[in-house]
């Protein structure tokens, strides 16, 4: 049994036991986070597909860490006009475990 999630403007699909990193939510370490925005479950043959969300249906999930992603480098360079800037950037997320899909 999987499903298709939305959360953080991305869409992630996900199965029991799962662990993933999404955007960062404002909920401590070791609670849970219900995801209500589900965009399809499917069980074998049978797959019920929202339009666009399905009624009722939610995704469990326990928070794992808080975290940064590694760091990555923004570069703007002009050639022969001795412009060059550098910049970086590490992204906030939250790693969640799988706990439950209700359908």
């Amino acid at each position: 049994m999987y499903a298709v999630i939305k959360t953080g403007g991305k869409q992630y699909r996900v199965e029991q036991g799962d662990v993933l990193r999404i955007e960062k939510l404002e909920v401590g370490t070791g609670e849970n986070v219900d995801f209500d925005e589900v965009l399809l479950v499917a069980d074998g043959d049978k797959i019920n597909v929202g339009q666009p969300l399905i009624s009722g249906a939610k995704v469990t999930a326990e928070v794992m860490s808080q975290g940064r992603h590694d760091k990555i480098r923004i570069m703007k360079f002009r050639r022969r006009k001795h412009y060059r800037r550098q910049a970086g950037h590490r992204q906030w997320f939250t790693e969640v475990k799988i706990t439950g899909i209700q359908a």
